[in-house]
Parts: structure tokens; sequence; C-alpha cells
């Protein structure tokens, strides 16, 4: 019998998430075994951080659940002939060393994987964030080469994908970040234009200046100020994909206003909230056309990896926070 480990939701988060708000459980596991449900035991070898899982926490578990969550995992014991023992696969078992499974809701990563490639990079670029990029850019946003593209958070795991695809994409490119290290890394990607929004006297100024004529296209990660300040710099018939609002993920009390109705009316835009389990049966799609960029050196990537399962709440707040540049995992 297995012993994993696991961290648990002690305590739903009362704006901005603290250690004291997890535990670190100890879980039996039951034997894997012919003829049983349970076919396989797998070993958590990376496991991924990301913004959605301070909402979905509140949305989605009760106090004392295994905080969600998804990881890259070895598996250690079959009875499955789908999965041979060594195999890695992505799954959705939440912050724990050691899990159970059917088989059901696990995806072997790509026969076609390079060995020199990081497999943590199943939980970013060629993974969640990635495929969150892949198809709010073309299936939301719709970009058309010649466009101008903006994305904020755009040194984090999803905005820096969606920058560098709209730049295969023959757009020109506007990202903001929140610090000069995140700006020059921008700068490095080949984004067009980039600002440190923290240090700008005015944003309304600094997307401006980076983009006289305004954009078609907003990828927005942060939401409040920032989306309602940009909104007014869209061009006619411009589109705008809602995909994150950690701007106000920690807030105790919700933001108000301004309103977005007048500059959409005025301007005829689109404006629409996605989340990318929407193309579920379009993930191979996606997974292989990010490995091929990947491999060929035409996205970049960059990874913020913390090392040891006991440092897991550490690093999803300095996620939280901004400190990660790239896509934030831990190294079990």
């Amino acid at each position: 019998m297995v012993t994993a480990k696991a961290w648990v939701l002690k305590k739903h988060f009362e704006g901005f998430p603290k250690t004291s708000d997890f535990d670190l459980k100890k879980v039996e596991l039951p034997n894997v075994k012919d003829g049983g449900k349970w076919k396989l035991l797998l070993e958590s070898v990376f496991l991924s951080v990301d913004p959605y899982m301070r909402p979905y926490s509140r949305r989605d578990m009760k106090e004392g659940d295994i905080m969600i969550g998804t990881q890259v995992a070895r598996v250690v014991e079959s009875k499955n002939p789908a999965f041979t023992v060594g195999a890695f696969v992505v799954g959705r078992s939440g912050w724990r060393t050691h899990f159970i499974s059917d088989g059901k809701d696990l995806h072997l990563l790509p026969s076609n994987w390079p060995e020199s490639l990081p497999k943590s990079l199943a939980l970013g670029t060629v993974g969640m964030p990635g495929l969150t990029a892949y198809f709010g850019l073309l299936e939301v946003c719709k970009m058309k080469p010649g466009e101008t593209v903006l994305v904020n958070a755009a040194a984090g795991a999803v905005g820096s994908v969606v920058g560098q695809l709209a730049k295969i994409g023959g757009c020109k490119v506007v990202g903001c970040a929140g610090s000069d290290d995140k700006v020059a890394y921008l700068k490095e990607l080949g984004f067009d234009e980039a600002f440190n929004y923290k240090t700008v006297t005015s944003l309304d100024e600094a997307l401006r200046k980076a983009s006289p004529d305004g954009y078609d296209c907003f990828f927005d990660n942060v939401g409040g100020e920032f989306a309602s300040i940009a909104i007014n710099q869209m061009k006619k018939y411009g589109r705008i994909a809602v995909c994150g609002a950690i701007s106000q993920y920690n807030d105790s009390m919700p933001q108000k206003g301004p309103y977005i109705q007048v500059p959409m009316i005025f301007k005829e835009l689109q404006m629409e909230g996605f989340i990318v389990s929407r193309w579920n049966n379009r993930r191979e799609e996606g997974l292989k056309a990010l490995l091929k960029w990947v491999m060929e050196g035409k996205v970049k990537y960059h990874e913020q990896v913390t090392e040891g399962f006991e440092n897991m709440p550490m690093a999803f707040i300095g996620m939280l926070k901004g400190e990660n540049l790239g896509k934030a995992v831990v190294k079990v």
C-alpha cells in the first residue's frame, strides 16, 4: 500500500491566500489490481500552479478537499494495457504526490515528445496554457495577418504564448507586464512593443503610444481597470477575448464599474469570455501545432520551477503575486 502526501484546502481564501489556508495530509491509497476499478498507480513528477485555482477553489471545492490542479505523472504500476510502466501522462488529480486512476482522464504525452524538452512543458506552453492562447486567438479573437494584438499579463504562462502565436500569425503585438525584467523578456520573445504597467504615468497614454491606430484584438488576462481603459482604444469591429481577471481574484469586496456599453456600441465590438475546455475535441490539433513550433524554435518558453512538494502553497501564492516569469511549476 502506498501513502501519498496531499495538500488540502484547510480554509477558503479570504482576500489573498495564506500558507495557513493549506494543510499537508497523508492519504493511504488502495492497491492496484486486476478486475478492480483502479488499474493504475501514478507518481507526480511536476505539478502546476495556475491563476484559475483561486476562483475555482471557491466555486468547486469544500474545505478539506485536496487542492485542484494538474500534474505530469509517471506510471508506477499498471493493469491497463494502454499505459505502460514508466510512461508519462498529464492528469488532473490535484496537489498530491501519488494517485490511482482508471485511466479515463489521463493523456499520454505525445509520442514524438523529444528527450531534450522538459516534460513540465506539458503543463505550460504545450499544455493547457498554450491551448488557451491557441484557441483564444484563433477562435475568439479570430486574428488576421496585419492586425494589432494587445495582451496583458504578457510574461505569464498564457500571455507569453499569445504574443508569439500572434507574431507567427503575422500580427503586430503589444504586451504589458509588471516588471522591467519581464518587459525585457517580452522583447526577447519578439513583441513589437512592451511596457511596464506599474511604472508608466498613464496607462491610457502608454497604450496609445504603443499603437496610435488602436487595437484589433485584445486578449485580456487581467480585467479590472486595465480592461476598462483598453476597451476605449479598440478599433471598430474589434474583438476581445476574456481569458482571465487576475486583478479581481483576491478582492474581498467586488470592484465597481466603469461600464463598457458605450464604447462597445459605438465601436461595434465583440467581447467573449471563454474556457479552453470548449475545444477539448481539438486538443490533439492544438498540442501538435504548439509542439511543432517549440521544436522549430518559433515559440520560446521560460519556466519558474520551485523544488519540493512541500513548497506548493508558496509557489501558488508567489504566482498570484506575479513573481513568476513564464509558467510556474513545482518539481516534486
